[in-house]
C-alpha cells in the first residue's frame, strides 16, 4: 500500500492527512464539517475553521491519521516539520479498542511491516472488518467488557 501524506493550510496551521492511517471513526467531520467534508474533494478545507478550532478537532482523532503543526514553528526551524514521537502507552478503552498511544510497527501474518504514530486502535471485539484494527464495529454489536 503506498504510504501517502497531504498537507491542508489555513496559513497559521497546516492539517496533516495521512489516509492509510486512518480508523473512519468519522469524529473529524461530526465535530468540525465545516472543515472535514468526505462528500467534497478536497475532503478538508482548512480555511473554514480557526485555528484554534482545527487544532481541536485535530486532538481528537484517535488513529493518528490527521496531525497538525503550526506553520511559524517550522519556519522557526527552518522549514522542516517536526517529528511525531512519544513514548509507548496500551490503554483498553472502556467496551471499545484497546488504543496503543507512540510510534510502534505493525507487523502482519506475511511479514509485511506498517508504522504507526500518534494513537492505534486495535479491534477487542474481534468483529472488526479490518483487523487488527478497530473499524468502530464494536458499538454495532454493544461489546460489552463484562462476560
Amino acid at each position: 500500500m503506498k504510504d501517502i501524506t497531504k498537507h491542508y493550510s489555513n496559513g497559521a496551521v497546516t492539517i496533516v492527512w495521512k489516509p492509510n492511517v486512518c480508523i473512519h471513526s468519522e469524529m473529524c467531520f461530526h465535530g468540525l464539517p465545516e472543515v472535514f467534508n468526505p462528500n467534497q474533494k478536497p475532503w478538508i478545507h482548512a480555511e473554514a475553521a480557526t485555528t484554534e478550532a482545527i487544532v481541536s478537532q485535530v486532538k481528537q482523532c484517535p488513529s493518528g491519521a490527521l496531525t497538525y503543526f503550526m506553520n511559524a514553528d517550522v519556519a522557526a526551524q527552518g522549514g522542516v516539520e517536526p517529528q511525531i514521537s512519544a513514548e509507548s502507552i496500551v490503554e483498553p478503552t472502556p467496551n471499545g479498542p484497546l488504543l496503543v498511544y507512540g510510534n510502534i510497527i505493525v507487523r502482519d501474518a506475511a511479514g509485511h511491516e506498517t508504522h504507526k504514530n500518534k494513537v492505534t486502535a486495535f479491534c477487542r471485539c474481534g468483529a472488526s472488518s479490518n483487523k487488527p484494527y478497530c473499524d468502530g464495529t464494536h458499538t454495532k454489536i454493544n461489546f460489552s467488557d463484562k462476560a
